[in-house]
């Protein structure tokens, strides 16, 4: 087996991994919210086996770079995003009529856009020393600097972010 084909299946299986990591986590919360708290639990734990392995092979294929290298590859790949993927997207399922996809994408792109912002002003002030707290709307995704009274994309309460 060549270098290169050894590379592209290290990066299918971060993207299997990942994909597995995040719908064990969504299966956990359901479990939860079910009160079935062994299955959630379980799936829980699982999904943190599953990001150990993606984190491994995304390591192991030599995509990790410097920081400033990885805030550039996150502007590049959030502003693909907002510019480009989501609104396709968006458009689609308006001509399907899927409204809660319609919201979902547009959720996401909105978020996106405030994502490569806040990583172009990371790596712009990359030397900084004072510690930014960044505050997470636990619904749409949108991230601040500070709390909101509401969130500027979905409305959430601004008590109910999470703070990083």
């Amino acid at each position: 087996m060549s270098k290169n084909k050894t590379i592209d299946n290290l990066m299918e299986a971060f993207a299997g991994e990942t994909q597995a990591s995040r719908k064990y986590l969504a299966y956990s919360k359901k479990a939860e919210q079910e009160g079935k708290i062994n299955a959630a639990k379980l799936f829980k734990a699982a999904s943190d086996a599953e990001t150990l392995h993606a984190l491994k092979h995304f390591e192991v294929a030599g995509k990790i770079g410097s920081t400033i290298d990885n805030l550039k590859d996150a502007v590049a790949g959030e502003t693909y995003e907002y510019r480009d993927m989501y609104p396709d997207f968006v458009k689609l399922a308006e001509e399907e009529g899927n409204k809660a996809a319609v919201r979902s994408f547009t959720f996401a792109m909105k978020a996106e856009e405030v994502h490569a912002k806040l990583y172009q002003e990371a790596l712009e002030s990359l030397d900084q020393t004072e510690e930014i707290f960044y505050y997470l709307c636990p619904v749409c995704g949108n991230i601040e600097k500070f709390v909101p009274e509401k969130c500027s994309i979905c409305g959430a309460p601004g008590d109910r972010f999470i703070k990083y």
